[in-house]
Parts: C-alpha cells; structure tokens; sequence
C-alpha cells in the first residue's frame, strides 16, 4: 500500500503501526519520528510560519475571511506518487490541509485514491482513529493494541493523581496574542493529569479568552503551550511577548508555577503522544506525585519578572 499523509499526527500513528515504508508523502511539518521528515513534502502554508504570533493571527484570518486555503498542496507530486490512500482531516482548518484542499488534486487522478478524514476531538476519538487506520491499513490488531497501550497509561497517570490534595486552577495558553485558551482534547488532559481547566471545554475548540477573564479565573498555574510550537520556539515568543497590567499578580506568576510546553509534540497534535502530555501536565500540576515516564526536556520554567 502506498499512503499520503496530510496530516503530521497520522504520520506519527503510521509509523508506530510499523508503516513507515509505505508513507510515500507527508506535510512540511512531519517530523516524528525523525526518519518521516526525510519523505517528500506534498504540502505548504501560505502564511509565514516564522512571523510572530500576532502577526501569524492577522495573516490568518485575512486568508480565513477571503475564503481562501491556508495551504497549497503538491497537486502534480502528490498525483506522480500515487497513493492508494490519502489521510487529512476536517477538525481544524488552521493546523492542518482539509478535504476541500484536495479537490483540484483528485480531479488528476485516473484512479481515485480512498480518502480517510479524522475529526478527533477527545482523547477517546484519537484512540479510535489509531483504530481507523490500523483497519483501512490492515493493521488492525496493531492498531488496537496501540490504542489500548495509551488508554491503559492515561488511566495510570489519572490514578497517580486522583488521591492529591488539591487540583490546582490550570490555564492552558494556545495562543499568545490574542490569548487563546486551548480546546479539543486539551481540557479533558488537564482533567485527568489532577487539575481544573477554568476556561476549556471538553471537545470544544480553542477560543480566545480576554485578559479580564484570565484575572477572574485566579490560575494557579499556567502551562504556555502555543499550536504548533516547540519548547525553544515557545519560550522565545514569550519572551517577547507584552502582557497586560496585574499579570505578574496572579497566583501562577507569583508562585512560578508558569511553565512552557513543547506543544507541538505533546498537545497540539491528535496522535500518540498526547499521552506523554498528559504525563507532562501531571508532573507540572502535582510533582509531588511519582509519574512515570515523563518527558522532561519537553518542559521548563518561565520567569516572568
């Protein structure tokens, strides 16, 4: 089978199924593991990935409010490798190519490719999308098998939290500027790694929160996990970043308990290592309970004064 990834988390899923061989295209931003970035890149953005996070939100909603895609698929490269499969999604039209940007890509087929479009927007949902394509790749017991693994050590995690003291009031930042707080899947993590997520709403999207809201809701801590940044890129952007009068006020920044994520990895993608976050938020809500597993260079302090 021959398989194009539009989508960095499916990527991920196919080569933890032992399918790695058969992925023929990815996206530009397929980078785990690390062997998938060596296959030819069959998408790219219309916006400046570099721009800063303001900057990155007006290009993106000026291409949002034209109608137009935020990418440009390789019609011609992804027709030339002929995939018998392409995997995309239609949950976040922002993070990923969706099945409306394939369009003019299928009319050059001969032999139309089948088309499998994940939506997850729960933990649970990304398990069975692991399940999904485990059967449209007849890996279907590997696929279940993998799925219950990560089920099995999110349950652990919660356990290992469930009898601390408190759950301590988590903000998880999406989006610098504006402030976004983070959605889908995110809250329903911060819930099972022991604390309470005052804005996030299970399966819902992301959304963009004021800082008024952020100053009622008191954090006790905050975990800086912008879409698609890694650790490095996140700590530099909140450097640079300005925040409103009465920030350093909050319980979170006073007691520094404000961490950066490598959200990229561990939070913003629907694929495997969603579980690694879900220890990453454990550790960072609860040290004082033993996780297993955590992966520490995927975090660190902030100091914000």
């Amino acid at each position: 089978m021959r398989i194009a990834s539009l989508l960095p988390s499916a990527t991920e899923i196919l080569f933890a199924l032992g399918l790695g061989d058969s992925v023929v295209g990815i996206t530009h931003e397929c980078d785990f593991p690390p062997e998938a970035a060596a296959k030819p890149a069959l998408m790219r953005p219309r916006v400046d990935p570099l721009a800063s996070p303001t900057e990155l939100d007006r290009q993106v909603r000026a291409l949002v409010e034209r109608g137009e895609s935020l990418y440009v698929i390789d019609d011609k490269l992804l027709c030339s490798l002929a995939p018998d499969l392409i995997i995309t999604q239609d949950l976040c039209h922002v993070c990923a190519a969706s099945p409306g940007d394939l369009a003019s890509s299928l009319s050059r087929f001969s032999v139309q490719p089948r088309v499998l479009t994940l939506q997850p927007k729960t933990l649970a949902d990304v398990w069975d999308d692991i399940r999904r394509i485990g059967k449209a790749t007849s890996r279907a017991d590997e696929a279940d098998n993998l799925a219950r693994s990560l089920a099995r050590r999110v349950e652990e995690i919660a356990r290992s939290v469930a009898s601390a003291a408190s759950r301590p009031r988590a903000f998880c930042l999406e989006w610098l500027d504006p402030f976004y707080v983070g959605g889908h899947w995110v809250p329903e993590m911060a819930a099972l790694a022991g604390g309470e997520d005052p804005f996030g709403q299970v399966g819902k999207p992301s959304f963009r929160v004021t800082p008024e809201e952020i100053f009622v809701a008191q954090p006790e801590i905050i975990v800086v996990m912008p879409c698609g940044y890694n650790l490095a890129r996140t700590c530099e952007e909140f450097r640079r970043a300005k925040f409103p009068a009465g920030w350093n006020d909050l319980p979170a920044v006073r007691s520094g308990r404000v961490f950066a994520v490598d959200a990229n990895s561990y939070f913003s993608r629907s694929g495997p290592r969603l579980a690694d976050g879900v220890a990453i938020l454990a550790h960072l809500l609860h040290p004082e309970c033993k996780i297993p597993e955590v992966p520490r260079e995927a975090f660190g302090a902030i100091r914000c004064t």
